[in-house]
């Protein structure tokens, strides 16, 4: 019985030290993933292995004496300054660890001998810790939202007072003006002097985010020398005069500034890339280089077929045609149904031809004519093709008024669509050749809708103070874009419009009745014979605007770079380029020896 009986007693001393010990390592583990001293962490040790030697020593010394249960102090640090303060006193369990807000950490309040209940004290210990923790995490929560706020208050602040002071000096360079020139008088010098300090005042603010006091004195002074101007200065009529004088020049300034920007960027917008000049010449170069037989496209027998999908296209750059071509095509489920009528000016329709030939768009069909073919067009209307009253070569251009002469151009045709050569196709056009036009002649997509990008009205580029306008016209009526149209030319005939056309030309010829361009005057012959068409056919602003937003473009069936940021220039931009040079041939000879890339 006596040694069941000591083994018995051993069991109960090693459980009674287990339950001393495993707060302490709980504790202990718990520390070590917060962020507290190297020093607590030391005293925790410390206390474990000297209550391991404890334990151990009562073992053996049962083992030797019998079994008599030891005295079971742990451990006490009497010194002040330590992290940790763990008492002997047996009536009392583990306390809390608390973190001051300042990221210390408090003491340790009444460490115990033993309880007599080792589990329930572990787990009171445990929910007393995780307890602390979520005050903590609370506390900690709370300062940073305060923090945050105060950061933002004075950041307010110093802008403002920056504000301020950046009046003060706007103030002082205004007397300045009042002063007679070249006066070197001491107030003169004072204020020139307030606002070099305070020009430094506002560099520095600015740069370290707040406002010293010393800046704060110098806004003082500045004050003070303005509040003396003041009474320098009292006759305000010399006062506004000066200032109208000032403000007049500035409005003249900016009007002047004004024209030269817009010159300067539409002047941007007619150069031509280095690249496709170099293009064009290469093409023309290989182009004359073959026998007459050689220099025709395939299936030009399919040219006059009013049963096909025609389209028609009038332009002198030779990539953006290839683009609208290949996207046409790509996108076409009859590919082999569609037929292309680029017309060019003589100088490019080589070139143009010599691309297709090189790089045909599958069993597509694509004929290249010279503008100076349909010269007989003059002759028949007794007008000049497209001549206008502007430099610029975007609206003198004959192509850009030939859009006019479609039915007699293509009189075997009963529909066609018309393409600018800026333009990409992403979706099957000829869907279009299903849409019952319903008597009228063009079909289009309105731009009448205020707040879109495409937004306009028939008074912002048509002149209403005229009689015949206002009598004719209403300011109000929906708009349509040029860029993607489908055309009844049969209606067209039956209407006679390209008569009415060369009317309204010529009136805008004896007053300025619209803007320079073939919009407006298309506005005024189409009028009340436009049927409008869904918005996801035609997108347009990716040539001014870069907030067209992605669902339109991804739901578009054409997307149309009007504007002057066209995606083959540099001034295009960047986020919609990839729309039109993914139809490029970027690995072309020819393209890489011109230094054309993507």
């Amino acid at each position: 019985m006596k040694p069941l009986r000591r083994y018995s007693r051993i069991l109960i001393l090693c459980f009674l030290s287990f339950s001393v010990l495993a707060p302490i390592f709980l504790l202990s583990h718990r520390l070590k993933h917060a962020d507290v001293s190297e020093e607590f962490i030391e005293d925790l040790s410390f206390i474990k292995h000297r209550t391991e030697a404890h334990s151990l020593s009562a073992i053996e010394q049962e083992g030797v004496r019998g079994l008599k249960e030891p005295t079971l102090l742990v451990y006490k640090d009497d010194h002040s300054n330590s992290s940790i303060n763990v008492s002997s006193d047996d009536d009392t369990r583990f306390g809390e660890v608390r973190f001051a807000t300042d990221g210390t950490h408090l003491p340790i309040k009444n460490a115990t001998r033993h309880d007599r209940d080792g589990g329930s004290q572990k787990k009171e210990l445990e929910e007393e810790l995780l307890v602390s923790d979520v005050k903590e995490v609370s506390h900690i929560g709370k300062g940073h939202d305060n923090s945050v706020a105060r950061t933002r208050q004075g950041t307010r602040m110093v802008d403002e007072t920056v504000k301020e002071m950046k009046d003060q000096v706007i103030r002082a360079r205004a007397y300045l003006n009042f002063t007679p020139t070249n006066s070197s008088s001491h107030f003169v010098k004072e204020l020139k002097l307030r606002m070099r300090e305070l020009e430094r005042a506002v560099s520095q603010s600015t740069k370290d985010s707040r406002v010293s006091r010393s800046s704060l004195q110098k806004m003082k002074a500045m004050e003070s020398t303005l509040s003396k101007a003041s009474r320098l200065y009292p006759d305000c009529t010399a006062m506004i005069k000066k200032l109208r004088a000032m403000t007049y020049s500035a409005e003249e300034q900016v009007r002047s500034h004004s024209k030269q920007e817009a010159f300067l960027r539409g002047l941007g917008a007619r150069t031509i890339p280095k690249g496709f000049h170099c293009l064009s010449m290469r093409l023309t170069a290989e182009y004359f280089n073959l026998k007459p037989e050689e220099r025709e496209l395939p299936y030009q027998h399919k040219l006059q077929d009013p049963y096909l999908y025609h389209f028609a296209l009038f332009s002198d750059n030779v990539l953006a045609c290839a683009v609208v071509v290949n996207s046409t095509v790509s996108t076409a489920r009859e590919p082999e149904k569609v037929v292309f009528h680029i017309v060019s000016d003589s100088l490019n329709v080589p070139a143009i031809s010599m691309w297709f030939l090189l790089n045909p768009p599958g069993k597509a069909t694509v004929n290249v004519e010279s503008i100076d073919n349909f010269q007989w067009l003059a002759t028949k209307y007794d007008v000049t093709l497209g001549k206008e009253g502007s430099v610029d070569q975007r609206y003198t251009s004959e192509l850009n008024h030939l859009r006019f002469y479609l039915p007699d151009i293509f009189p075997r045709l009963n529909k066609i669509v018309f393409l600018d050569h800026d333009v990409v196709v992403k979706k099957d056009l000829t869907r279009l050749w299903s849409i019952d036009m319903r008597g009228k002649v063009n079909g289009a997509v309105e731009t009448c809708k205020e707040g879109e990008i495409s937004f306009h009205r028939m008074d912002m580029l048509i002149d209403f103070t005229d009689p015949m306008v206002a009598k004719k016209f209403k300011a109000n009526s929906c708009t349509w874009a040029f860029g993607m149209n489908l055309f009844d030319l049969n209606a067209w005939r039956r209407r006679n419009l390209t008569v009415l056309y060369h009317k309204y030309l010529r009136l805008g010829k004896q007053r300025q009745l619209w803007l320079a361009g073939s919009l407006p005057i298309g506005w005024a012959t189409f009028y009340k014979d436009t049927l409008p068409l869904d918005k996801s056919w035609h997108v347009l602003g990716l040539g001014y605007d870069a907030g067209v937003r992605t669902e339109d473009i991804e739901r578009a069936a054409v997307v149309h770079f009007d504007g002057i940021m066209k995606p083959w220039l540099d001034i295009g931009i960047d986020k919609y380029k990839h729309l039109w040079n993914k139809h490029v041939k970027f690995e072309h000879p020819y393209l890489q020896q011109c230094n054309l890339h993507a």
